[in-house]
């Protein structure tokens, strides 16, 4: 339990780890690393938020010690950078991937930088504590940790993040945009996670702050007074006679006497009037980040907080099953997989952290359980039992769907049945939801005609029916398996397999031409290659680089292991695997299906974002899908770059992307790719014209690069993107609903390529009320609609609880224009928490402690290294607090 008698600054010094940023001498606070584009060497909201998440994570590991490996030492990570594959690989053991780990991080500072650029957040004081709105900052501030802590425990972690990352930009704004730092404090504000204090010696109405700068630099214009203000900005509110503006070529406010302003927000005094001081603003911020993470870890507990932030390698367990009186042996073996999963990875790095089963049938599905106890969901799996049936088809998407909204994000969905689905209405809509979670969707389908119990009339059904599945499948990175009741218990075991670090490697051609042989390579950083192919395979055989052949014959063959179940063929290539290129030649009748798949930590993550460099803030504009017309920048963040072939080698390189049309394969364009940031953190950025999306649809992404010795390096992403055809800009109120309450929420549709008529439909989990004044809508070129919707909370609501908004954008006309999705997510709060439930300052009594009296290393040893522009060896060392500064770079 957390202490409730003391406020942050009489915590132990542990609360702050001493490893924490070496700041260079010019460092910002822009919404992320686009943002050094108009500031370079600047220290953004997303260094900050990634750099307290790395100190926070470092503590965790080294006061829990990890079970079969040694113990990690502080020491090691002293005057070196500090990166999350390293702290990975230490702690969970070596090519352990940290890619969902840096996954959350990214959810994290993406919301962080979102609140400059949405609509209901960049204007609002309150949420930046501008305009001497203090004690009302401070609120908000704290009613967005509070919903952080509500949904993590009701392991809705996305949302939880997102109101994280709001927080955290709160927070951090604090410190640039008050006179804090202009005051000579030394230490984050001891009140402003403490709600339970009053801020104190706050300027009033009637105060005057500022005096008149006609300069671009402001370092004197502050008044001589200890009372603690913030600057206005802009003209809501309209700031009053003798007060402080935020200040920079944006401000509106900044014009009228008195002129200047007060912000350190950037290493530009265009920007920021008090552009000197923003170091000082900067350290005080990571400071408080790093409390926020603490207090955090405090009330969620060591195994909450890792959920919170995904600090795993391992993946989730999700199960969608058909609970129809036709699938007993579906049902066994999907617990037949479960167990092994279990008894296997229990108490080890690769054990799942999340468990998730979701029942269906016809007419209903549901409801979903989730738990982190693997007996818990043994148990729970174990009560289900074939029974009842009728005719197909079953409520299969519904229940997927339930499950991708219950389900981590990159995180594999298998799906056991052996009907179609009854709401194929749902397929566009559960495949725009998978990829904005980035879950693979696997379905294990025993189509088996001759079989009648249990499903009446099967013959006169669609052969047409499955393709709902193929869909979404397509559009997740998954596949579709056909089998045989008695082959399903083989054919389930690629559950436990696609659980572990796995990419799929491309295919040249994506697809099978008759008469050509697939193509794909094989680099040293790949182990453990399989190869999978189902359909009706009459032959096939398998090339390595050295001309070696090994045919469709079962059992240990020249290049590795052969099994067959039925139509499903498994090969798995005697690891080291040949490196060079690979051949695979399939005589099949209809389309056999071919995947590729290996173990490798060497993979990416990416994101979309539009560039926003004209106005107070510029930045990257985070997108969760390209938008046809768009000037669109694509940002790459390489996972695993401590990866070598050899010893000594240098780290990988990518130098360019592919991208190419789903499922036919037609390369659309190639992009080069441009490093952003320091090395070690594996960010590159490539600019995507509109003309390459210039047509809505699915597109596939593919990085191109060298490994240490010269080799060729080639990885797909894991999840084809899809470029929608119009902008959906949807969001909520900044906080929380209530039952009973009647909640506001905006809506922005845009289109960048043609003229669009669209019909507007909108759906919530659960039904409670929704009324809207857009039903329909054209929009031109480059224009943009609005529409304001009202979400009826009733009284019934259950509190701590988790609302889905969906709006959907359909083209009027017929067309092969895909339908455009937004999803929100909001949560339900009782009014009025009990003070038990309220957030406490951390009580943190563990772990390395440096004292206030003496620096634990004297400067002459220590080793700094700037970042984002600064230099080696910078001349500024120091400690925050009685902590040591030491050079950390984020993930």
């Amino acid at each position: 339990m957390l202490s409730a008698e003391a406020p942050l600054s009489h915590q132990g010094p542990s609360v702050l780890l001493l490893l924490q940023l070496l700041l260079p001498p010019t460092s910002a606070f822009f919404p992320n690393i686009w943002s050094l584009l108009a500031a370079p060497g600047s220290v953004t909201h997303q260094d900050l938020t990634e750099e307290a998440a790395l100190n926070v994570t470092l503590q965790l590991f080294l006061e829990q010690p990890p079970p079969d490996r040694p113990p990690l030492r502080l020491e090691d990570y002293l005057g070196r950078t500090l990166l999350a594959d390293d702290l990975f690989a230490a702690y969970f053991g070596p090519a352990s991937p940290s890619r969902r780990f840096r996954a959350a991080l990214g959810e994290v500072s993406r919301a962080n930088a979102a609140q400059d650029f949405l609509p209901t957040s960049r204007n609002d004081p309150d949420l930046h504590f501008d305009a001497e709105r203090l004690s009302q900052g401070r609120t908000r501030l704290m009613g967005a940790l509070q919903e952080t802590l509500v949904a993590a425990r009701a392991l809705d972690h996305t949302l939880a993040r997102q109101r994280l990352g709001a927080a955290l930009h709160a927070l951090q704004d604090f410190y640039s945009h008050s006179n804090w730092v202009e005051l000579g404090e030394q230490q984050p504000y001891p009140h402003l996670l403490w709600p339970r204090q009053e801020l104190w010696s706050l300027a009033q109405v009637g105060n005057p702050t500022c005096t008149d700068c006609e300069e671009l630099s402001c370092p004197g214009n502050l008044l001589g007074f200890t009372l603690l203000t913030s600057g206005y900005f802009g003209t809501h509110p309209p700031k009053p006679p003798g007060k402080c503006s935020h200040g920079g070529h944006f401000d509106q406010s900044s014009s009228q006497p008195p002129r200047g302003g007060i912000n350190k927000d950037s290493t530009s005094p265009g920007f920021s009037p008090h552009h000197m001081l923003h170091l000082q603003a900067a350290k005080l911020a990571l400071l408080a980040s790093i409390q926020a993470f603490t207090l955090l870890r405090n009330r969620l507990g060591d195994s909450g907080f890792s959920r919170l932030l995904d600090i795993t390698p391992a993946s989730s367990l999700s199960f969608v099953l058909d609970t129809t009186g036709s699938m007993g042996e579906e049902i066994n073996a999907a617990k037949i997989q479960a167990r092994h999963i279990v008894e296997q990875r229990q108490g080890g790095p690769m054990e799942p952290v999340h468990y998730i089963l979701v029942p269906f049938h016809d007419p209903g599905f549901g409801p979903v359980f989730t738990t982190s106890d693997p007996d818990s969901f043994w148990q729970q799996l174990n009560e289900i039992h074939a029974l009842g049936g009728g005719d197909e088809p079953e409520m299969c998407l519904s229940a997927l769907e339930l499950a991708l909204l219950h389900t981590p994000p990159l995180s594999d969905i298998f799906v056991f049945t052996d009907a179609s689905p009854k709401d194929a209405f749902l397929t566009n809509r559960v495949e725009s939801l998978s990829q904005e979670r980035r879950c693979r969707v696997t379905f294990l389908v025993t189509e088996d005609p001759s079989r009648v119990q249990g499903r009446a009339r099967r013959e006169i059904l669609s052969p047409v029916r499955f393709e709902p599945y193929e869909a979404v499948a397509l559009a997740s990175g998954g596949e579709v398996i056909f089998t045989k009741d008695q082959h399903i218990r083989d054919v389930a075991a690629i559950v436990g397999e696609s659980m572990a670090a796995l990419v799929t490697l491309p295919l040249e051609p994506p697809v099978i031409v008759p008469g050509k042989p697939l193509v794909f390579s094989v680099d040293g950083l790949l182990q453990k290659v399989t190869v999978r192919m189902h359909g009706e395979i009459s032959s096939f055989w398998i090339k390595n680089p050295a001309g070696v052949f090994q045919s469709q014959e079962e059992g240990v063959g020249p290049l590795g292991h052969t099994r067959c179940f039925g139509q499903f063929w498994m090969v798995t290539l005697t690891d080291p695997p040949q490196r060079g290129t690979w051949e695979i030649q399939v005589t099949a009748k209809g389309t056999p299906r071919v995947r590729v798949q290996a173990q490798t930590s060497l993979d990416f993550l990416f994101h979309f974002g539009i560039p926003m460099e004209d106005g107070p803030h510029p930045g990257l504009y985070p997108l969760t899908q390209p938008v046809a017309g768009l000037q669109t920048q694509l940002l790459v963040e390489v996972t695993g770059l401590g990866s070598r072939g050899n010893p000594g080698d240098s780290p990988p390189q990518f130098s360019h992307v592919i991208l190419r049309r789903v499922p036919e394969g037609a390369k659309l364009g190639q992009v080069p790719l441009e490093p952003l940031g320091p090395p070690e953190r594996g960010l590159l950025t490539a600019s995507l014209p509109p003309t390459l999306l210039s047509t809505p649809g699915p597109l596939s992404l593919e990085l191109i690069g060298q490994d240490g010795g010269g080799q060729g390096l080639h990885r797909i992403a894991p999840q084809p993107c899809t470029v929608a055809p119009v902008l959906l800009e949807f969001s909520g109120p900044p906080g929380f609903l209530t039952p009973g309450s009647k909640a506001p929420l905006s809506l922005r549709i845009a289109s960048f390529s043609v003229p669009q008529d669209l019909d507007i439909r909108i759906s919530v989990n659960p039904s409670f009320t929704l009324t809207s004044n857009l039903s329909r809508v054209r929009v031109g070129l480059n224009e943009s609609a609005w529409g304001r919707l009202w979400l009826e909370v009733p009284d019934s609501a259950t509190p701590d609880s988790v609302v889905m908004v969906t709006v959907t954008a359909l083209g009027q006309e017929v067309s092969l224009m895909p339908p455009t999705h937004a999803f929100l997510r909001l949560l339900v709060l009782a009014p009025a928490p009990g003070p038990q439930d309220q957030l406490s300052a951390p009580a943190y009594s563990s772990g390395p402690v440096v004292t206030t009296a003496t620096p634990v290393f004297h400067p002459s040893t220590l080793v700094t290294q700037g970042r984002a522009g600064g230099k080696a060896g910078s001349p500024w060392w120091g400690t925050v607090g009685g902590v040591l500064l030491l050079s950390l770079a984020s993930c």
